[in-house]
């Protein structure tokens, strides 16, 4: 092994931005594993450097497969230098027309999933005292829309988690790197889709989100490969700041709930006060 190369650990890269991140990790020539809960889909990527690019089957919701796969990659490489949760998918519907199984399994996916990676990979790291998480959520886990309620809830749980555990590794070496992409044209308005029934009542609201996801799909403004290499920059520079938007509309969107959030402060501060004893 190269030394002063990294071994990372991706999930959910047959596409999206996991595939463009292990493109550009190999471009770069790190040391990568590549996890698709079919791993015949990143064959590809493994043909390009067999000898630094390891292929695994990783369902993130199958405790099993979490640990095999951690298991695989330190008999591997020996070590996971950044850990990268990626795998997810989305989903538009109002709150009442999402089931509870389908918000649990939102949930299993998109947080509980992406916490039991890391839980996987943290003694590691903090054992050798160095390491870095990298939370692949959404500007959704800032801000939120009729219609994506679920599915921001998921990112928002993610982020206020891995907010206080970036405090608490700190000491330890590690970093942690929160990913809020905007609309990028990767598969999440395609293959990993998924639309709530349509209930009819929410047409006000909801509507013009369900119509957003209908026809977007490959018309979004960012390009997966320069997201790809802007969060590998970011890695390699240290994490500078524990939150990376990515996107025009995920600065406008961010900028504009900030604002709310303060006014909303602004506003109440007399009756916050008056609250004490």
């Amino acid at each position: 092994m190269n030394s002063k190369g990294k071994v990372w650990l991706v999930t959910g890269t047959s596409s999206g931005f996991g595939r463009r991140i292990v493109e550009e990790l190999i471009a770069r020539g790190e040391w990568v594993v590549a996890t698709a809960r079919d791993p015949r889909t990143v064959e590809d990527l493994v043909a390009l450097a067999p000898e630094r690019v390891q292929a695994l089957p990783l369902d993130v919701t199958k405790p099993e497969e979490i640990h095999g796969a951690v298991a695989a990659a330190m008999d591997r490489f020996g070590r996971i230098d950044v850990l990268v949760n990626n795998a997810g998918y989305s989903v538009v519907g109002a709150v009442e027309e999402t089931s509870e199984e389908e918000l649990r399994h939102i949930f299993e996916t998109m947080f509980f999933g992406a916490v039991a990676m890391t839980q996987a990979v943290l003694p590691g790291m903090r054992a050798r005292g160095t390491g870095t998480l990298v939370q692949i959520t959404s500007v959704g886990g800032f801000i939120t829309a009729p219609g994506f309620g679920p599915y921001c809830a998921a990112k928002h749980a993610l982020e206020a988690l891995s907010e206080a555990m970036a405090a608490e590794v700190r000491p330890f070496g590690m970093r942690v790197l929160i990913v809020e992409p905007g609309a990028f044209r990767t598969g999440l308005f395609g293959s990993a889709f998924r639309s709530m029934p349509d209930s009819g009542a929410y047409a006000s609201t909801v509507g013009a989100t369900r119509n957003y996801a209908a026809h977007s799909a490959g018309a979004q403004a960012g390009d997966p490969v320069k997201a790809a290499k802007a969060i590998v920059d970011a890695v390699e520079a240290g994490c500078p700041s524990l939150r990376l938007p990515l996107g025009e509309d995920a600065i406008a969107g961010m900028r504009a709930k900030l604002s709310q959030v303060t006014a909303d402060v602004d506003g109440n501060e007399a009756v916050a006060i008056a609250t004490a004893y």
